[in-house]
């Protein structure tokens, strides 16, 4: 228990910390006046990703047989902002890089008012007061913004003054801010091990088909709205691959629920196979047409 409790406390939310502060590294100034000049683009992707994703999987949950805490649990992975992995997924697939960053960061930040709404709502929407958790939406505001907004902001900072070591640590901050992204996926499912398959079960096939299901919407929103193919891959990417880390550490920190947090760690095991099947299908496209 011991253990568990320093996993909570120390390690997870210094890991979460440390992945958002290798987002800010990679944001800067013009990234915020980019989304003016060219605000279509942001727009459709942070709709998509604010207004249309939770919606989503409101709606599927609305009818889907699953245990009140795994459907708030779904809810938190809904309302969470896109992971750092879409941002390297859209490079790979020769997307909108800029863009893609540009949405992980703003959206980032604004989710410190959004996701304690949305896990407020769920947790009084799904969940029965003697079974729903003592959430205090100011507690959870609080913890948002220290381990999201402030590691971006210092890591913007960090990109504002020190520019040659923010490129120069951006490459190995990738790399850690993955690695520690795994170990934490990987650390909440063990820690639910005897429940998993019941969890999975119930869990896994809604966390897919929205997934699925948002992929397929932000891809035909981009088209809707006529952006170009750069700029519909980084959206497609960012409303699929979701900050699963904040995931667990919004269930397991801020509110005390391990099951709560099994949506997220499956949904983040669930999206890198689609990311990829993305990806491939977007580089095999661009190759016939080259």
């Amino acid at each position: 228990m011991e253990d568990g409790n320093t996993i909570t406390q120390i390690f997870l939310p210094l890991s979460l910390a440390f992945i958002m502060f290798s987002v800010g590294l990679e944001l800067t100034l013009a990234d915020f006046k980019r989304v003016a000049v060219q605000p279509k683009d942001f727009a459709v992707g942070a709709a998509c990703q604010v207004l249309v994703l939770p919606l989503v999987a409101f709606a599927l949950l609305s009818f889907w047989p699953i245990a009140p805490a795994l459907a708030v649990g779904v809810m938190i992975i809904a309302a969470c902002p896109g992971g750092v992995t879409s941002n390297l997924m859209t490079y790979l697939a020769r997307g909108d890089t800029a863009l893609s960053v540009s949405l992980t960061a703003i959206i980032s930040l604004l989710s410190v008012l959004t996701l304690p709404a949305i896990v407020s709502f769920a947790v009084l929407h799904f969940m029965d007061s003697s079974s729903a958790p003592d959430l205090s939406i100011g507690r959870t505001v609080v913890g948002v913004f220290a381990i999201t907004t402030v590691p971006v902001i210092i890591g913007m900072i960090v990109n504002r003054y020190a520019p040659v070591f923010a490129r120069r640590f951006e490459r190995i901050a990738r790399v850690v801010a993955s690695v520690l992204f795994v170990v934490i996926v990987a650390g909440a499912i063990y820690a639910e091990r005897e429940n998993v398959v019941d969890y999975f079960k119930q869990a896994g096939p809604v966390t897919l088909a929205l997934n699925l299901v948002m992929m397929g919407l932000a891809f035909a929103f981009s088209r809707i709205a006529r952006l170009g193919p750069a700029q519909g891959t980084a959206i497609t990417l960012e409303c699929g691959l979701q900050n699963g880390t904040l995931a667990i550490f919004v269930a397991l920190t801020l509110i005390g629920s391990r099951e709560m947090m099994v949506p997220g760690a499956i949904y983040s095991l669930l999206m890198f196979p689609t990311a990829i099947a993305y990806l491939l299908y977007v580089l095999a496209r661009r190759n016939r047409a080259a």
